[in-house]
């Protein structure tokens, strides 16, 4: 797991590489612009980073889930915002991959994978954050299609994409109520917000998504009646990984400006790198990203293997994941002392970014939920 082999090395420097070429050089600009780069998106199909973890048979890369944390992570090193909205895009053409059937599969995914359409996952809804299964949007069944109405909230992407996977409710209150349904975003009675003003994540747009009367096709459902919650958990699970992954990169990406820095910049007479005390900063801040790694990639490994403690491990990396990102970028800014308060510098609008990560794809509170569970389910 911890020796690349000269494949593992070369799909790593592609993701780098991409990240170096077209992430790095244009994010802060994005950023400040709240720019949706669709137009580099597409460039990064042809390289398989549409279906990561999708069928080679409509058009996917096949790879692990240990690829695709690795991937994200160096993605996240050019730019956190993007290297997510690439994330959700793979969590959502997975879904159909894994649950579609063979006519659903054929239909979307080739267009998906080479990221000529763009997708979206929709499950938050305005009034329904962390309790998920009480989601209230409704979708009834009229002749072969479904009428859908309600609001959901949050959704990345939204009015820039062109296919939402999408969970509704079909049937009782609870999970079991709930079906997951393909989207196009041109559907009639589709419509989104206003794009949210946010403190991160400039360059994807989040918006509401509104279904007032939308009829979609009975043939867009993704498995039975019933089955959307869980396929929307376990699509939850690769999410959280690969959240967690670019939590990472970003994080390291704030690590590689701050040690040339400390060495550039004097104070009292000698380089700043010099320093005993902010030595043992660097230290601690290597540490924390080499331990939340290593986590990252064995809780990857046991969604591959679909090991019996993966849902926990998934929680347990994302929540340690994107809380140790989040620290050592802020404590990357902060030793860049007020340099790390400019836009120019990068540092924060990595700190912005990463906040949100510890929202998003389940909260890190309830990542605590999940693991408890396990914990005390064993006892």
């Amino acid at each position: 797991m911890f020796e690349l082999d000269d494949d593992e090395k070369a799909i790593r420097d592609t993701a780098r590489g991409f990240a170096d070429e077209f992430l790095a050089p244009n994010a802060l600009e994005w950023d400040e612009q709240k720019h949706f780069p669709v137009d580099v998106l597409r460039k990064a199909g042809p390289l398989g980073l549409g279906g990561i973890y999708v069928g080679e048979d409509v058009g996917g890369s096949g790879l692990r889930r240990l690829d695709a944390v690795r991937i994200f992570e160096q993605l996240a090193t050019g730019c956190p915002a993007i290297a997510a909205y690439i994330s959700i895009h793979n969590m959502a053409t997975w879904m159909i991959d894994s649950y579609g059937n063979a006519e659903q599969r054929n239909q979307w995914l080739p267009r998906l994978t080479s990221m000529d359409l763009l997708a979206s996952y929709a499950l938050t809804e305005p009034g329904v954050g962390s309790d998920a299964a009480a989601l209230s949007t409704k979708a009834v069944r009229d002749g072969e299609d479904y009428i859908l109405n309600g609001v959901k909230q949050f959704i990345s992407g939204a009015g820039a994409n062109d296919v939402y996977v999408l969970m509704v409710r079909t049937g009782e209150q609870g999970a079991r109520g709930i079906s997951a349904f393909i989207v196009p975003a041109d559907t009639p009675g589709l419509s989104v917000g206003p794009n949210e003003r946010k403190m991160g994540w400039n360059a994807q747009p989040t918006r509401q998504v509104i279904l007032e009367d939308a009829r979609v096709p009975a043939a867009n459902r993704l498995g039975a009646e019933g089955d959307g919650f869980r396929i929307a958990m376990n699509g939850l699970n690769g999410g959280r990984l690969n959240i967690a992954a670019c939590s990472v990169g970003g994080a390291q990406a704030a690590l590689d400006k701050t040690v040339p820095y400390l060495a550039q910049r004097n104070a009292f007479g000698q380089a700043l790198l010099k320093n005993p005390a902010l030595q043992f900063q660097l230290a601690d801040m290597r540490t924390e990203l080499e331990a939340a790694r290593t986590l990252l990639w064995r809780a990857a490994g046991a969604l591959d293997a679909d090991a019996p403690d993966k849902v926990e491990l998934c929680a347990m990396a994302k929540r340690f994941a994107t809380d140790a990102g989040f620290e050592v970028a802020n404590k990357a800014l902060q030793l860049h002392g007020g340099y790390g308060y400019l836009a120019e510098y990068g540092l924060e609008k990595i700190v912005r970014d990463l906040r949100v990560h510890q929202i998003l794809e389940g909260t890190n509170e309830i990542m605590r939920v999940v693991v408890a569970r396990a914990v005390v389910g064993a006892a």
